[in-house]
C-alpha cells in the first residue's frame, strides 16, 4: 500500500512560506514609501529582489537534484533567509536595501521551488490533491493582508521588517516536521539531458508565456497598494482587497478538480492568460468603480491561481526524475525572477512617467502577448507521447 502523504506537515511549510509573502508582497512597497523611497527606486529595488528569483532556484536546482538531499538544502536556504534580513532592520538607505533585498531574497526563493519538487514527489500519482495542501498557503497569506494593516495602526509601517523575521523564523522551523522523500523514477525521459526538454517549442513556449504573464503583475505586486490609496480607499480597505483576491485563489483551489475532470492541463493554462488580460484592463479604466475593483479581485484566482496549478503541472509533468528539482527552478527562475524583476523594474518608470492607467494597460499588453504564445504553440498537455 503506497504511504499516506504528510498533508498537514505539508501544508504547515506553505502556511508560514505564504504568510511571509502575504506580508511581503502587499506592504513591502508602502513600507519603502515611507521611508522615503520614490516610485522608480521603490521599482528598482523589488526588480532587484524579482531578480533573486533567477538566480536562487537555478543554484539550488541543480544542487538538489544532484545531492539527493532536497530537503537538506531547504533547510539550509530558510535559515540563511532569517540572516539575510537583519541587515534591514538597521540601515534603510538605498544600497543597504539593495544588498539586504537582494541577500534575503536569494535565500527566500531558493526554497519554494525545491519543496514543490518535495511535495510532488510525496503525491506521487495523486498531484490533484496539491491544491488542497497549497491553499493552506493562501490562508497564510489572506492573514496577513488582512491582519497587518490593524498591526500597522498601533505599531507603524516600520515594524514590518519585524514581523517578516519572526516568520522566516517560523518557515524554517516548519522544515523540521518533515521528512525528506526520494525522487521518483520516471523511465522514459529520467535520465536524459534536461537541454533536450528545454529546446522542445511547446517548453520554450511555456516559459515565455511565464515570463511575460509574471512580469504582467509588475504594476500589481509593486502599486496595487500606493494606487488604491491614491484612488481614496482606505488601507485596512486595501488589506482586504488583497485578501479578497487570495481568498477567490482558495475557492479555485478547492475545486479545481473539477475544471481538471473537463479540460485539458494546458487548456486551463491558456484561460489563465486570456483573464489576465481582461483583469488589468479593468484595472486600468475603471478601478474606481467598486463592483469592478471586486471583479479584478475576484480575477486572481484566475491570473495566478489556475495559472500556476496549470503551469507546475506541465512542468512536473514535461521534466520527469532527476529533472524535477530543476524543471521546477526553471519555472521559478524564469516565471517569478527574470519576469517578476522586468515587469517590477519597468512598473516603476511608468508609474512614474505614465500614471497609473498606462502602467496596467501596458500590463495587460504583455498578458495579451503571454496568451497569445500559449495559444499557438502549446496545443497539448503531453510532451512526449506520440
Amino acid at each position: 500500500m503506497a504511504e499516506k502523504p504528510p498533508y498537514f506537515r505539508l501544508s504547515f511549510f506553505y502556511l508560514s512560506y505564504f504568510a511571509a509573502l502575504g506580508a511581503f508582497v502587499p506592504y513591502w512597497s508602502v513600507y519603502l514609501k515611507h521611508n522615503h523611497f520614490d516610485s522608480i527606486a521603490i521599482g528598482q529595488l523589488m526588480g532587484l529582489f524579482m531578480f533573486s528569483k533567477l538566480l536562487a532556484p537555478l543554484i539550488w536546482g541543480w544542487i538538489t537534484d544532484h545531492s539527493g538531499s532536497r530537503l537538506k538544502w531547504i533547510r539550509i536556504a530558510a535559515f540563511l533567509t532569517i540572516f539575510g534580513l537583519l541587515p534591514v532592520l538597521y540601515q534603510s538607505g538605498y544600497w543597504w536595501m539593495a544588498v539586504a533585498m537582494l541577500l534575503f531574497g536569494f535565500f527566500w526563493n531558493a526554497s519554494l521551488p525545491q519543496f514543490e519538487a518535495l511535495t510532488l514527489n510525496y503525491l506521487g500519482s495523486y498531484t490533484s490533491r496539491y491544491s488542497w495542501i497549497r491553499l493552506w498557503g493562501s490562508i497564510g497569506f489572506i492573514a496577513m493582508v488582512a491582519g497587518l494593516p490593524f498591526v500597522f495602526k498601533y505599531q507603524g509601517v516600520n515594524s514590518l521588517p519585524g514581523v517578516l523575521l519572526l516568520l522566516f523564523i517560523v518557515t524554517w522551523l516548519a522544515t523540521f516536521v518533515i521528512s525528506e522523500k526520494q525522487q521518483i523514477h520516471v523511465p522514459a525521459f529520467s535520465s536524459g539531458k534536461i537541454i533536450t526538454v528545454i529546446r522542445h517549442p511547446m517548453v520554450i513556449a511555456l516559459f515565455v508565456a511565464c515570463i511575460l504573464q509574471t512580469a504582467s503583475h509588475g504594476t500589481y505586486y509593486t502599486f496595487f497598494s500606493i494606487y488604491l490609496e491614491e484612488l481614496g480607499y482606505s488601507r485596512v480597505f486595501t488589506g482586504w482587497m488583497w485578501a479578497l483576491g487570495v481568498v477567490a485563489e482558495v475557492v479555485l483551489f478547492l475545486f479545481i478538480y473539477k475544471l481538471a475532470d473537463h479540460f485539458k492541463t494546458y487548456q486551463l493554462f491558456q484561460f489563465a492568460l486570456f483573464l489576465t488580460c481582461l483583469r488589468w484592463v479593468l484595472l486600468a479604466t475603471l478601478a474606481d468603480h467598486l463592483n469592478i475593483l471586486l471583479v479584478s479581485q475576484i480575477l486572481h484566482a484566475a491570473s495566478y491561481g489556475l495559472f500556476h496549478i496549470s503551469a507546475i503541472q506541465l512542468i512536473h509533468d514535461w521534466f520527469p526524475g532527476r529533472m524535477q528539482g530543476r524543471g521546477q527552478a526553471l519555472y521559478a527562475g524564469l516565471s517569478f525572477g527574470l519576469g517578476g524583476a522586468l515587469g517590477s523594474i519597468i512598473s516603476g518608470y511608468l508609474w512614474q512617467y505614465s500614471g497609473a492607467a498606462m502602467s496596467f494597460l501596458i500590463m495587460a499588453v504583455m498578458a495579451g502577448l503571454a496568451w497569445l504564445a500559449a495559444i499557438l504553440f502549446i496545443r497539448k498537455s503531453e510532451l512526449w507521447k506520440v
